[in-house]
């Protein structure tokens, strides 16, 4: 007699079920009131007047979206993926130091469009765990190329990191935000940070 078959265990996690209609239909309309609440509010927008306005309770956020910066994510994902494509147009560029000021241009331009996302993208790049590291960490690949570009032709120094630059790029968002009334700030400082990697 055979003796009982050894199952061995997976580390594999199931495949995930695709979300039923209704679910479906209550994340979009989350992610859609959000995008419009973080706009206006910040992206400390109230969770309890999106999840309002979205017609659902606070419990389905928080299935959902387990929290804000899972929030964040998910209402970033289409910028994120034209500053992924943008990145990619620009990696054959004739003028690599160019490219890369020019995506870091998008990049403070991105996080001017909403209050509170430059310092969410600052935290996000010291925290691994966080659902918007998911945001910068393609960022932070994409802007590695383009910069790896410029080193390699000599228009930038060796000794400059994408990290650096991408605290910079949010710290130069951040200050624009709280100098609303000076909209060329952000130029301004983009070309003083510039000529220091020179």
């Amino acid at each position: 007699m055979a003796g009982p078959i050894s199952m061995g265990t997976s580390t594999a996690r199931p495949p995930e079920r695709p979300m039923r209609a209704d679910a479906r239909r209550n994340h979009e309309r989350l992610v859609g009131v959000a995008r419009t609440a973080f706009a206006e509010h910040g992206t400390d927008a109230s969770l309890e007047d999106i999840a309002r306005q979205a017609g659902v309770g606070i419990g389905t956020l928080y299935r959902h979206f387990p929290n804000r910066d899972a929030l964040m994510n998910a209402v970033f994902q289409d910028a994120l993926c034209s500053l992924l494509d943008r990145s990619r147009e620009l990696a054959g560029a004739e003028a690599p130091c160019r490219a890369l000021v020019d995506w870091l241009g998008a990049i403070i331009t991105h996080a001017g469009e909403y209050r509170g996302l430059a310092r969410a993208l600052m935290s996000a790049s010291q925290d691994r765990n966080s659902a918007l590291a998911q945001c910068h960490l393609p960022l932070r690949e994409a802007g590695a190329g383009l910069l790896r570009r410029a080193q390699e032709s000599g228009a930038v120094r060796a000794d400059v990191s994408i990290d650096d630059l991408l605290q910079l790029t949010n710290a130069i968002a951040l200050a624009a935000e709280q100098s609303a009334d000076d909209p060329e700030l952000a130029g301004r400082l983009l070309r003083l940070t510039l000529r220091g990697l020179k």
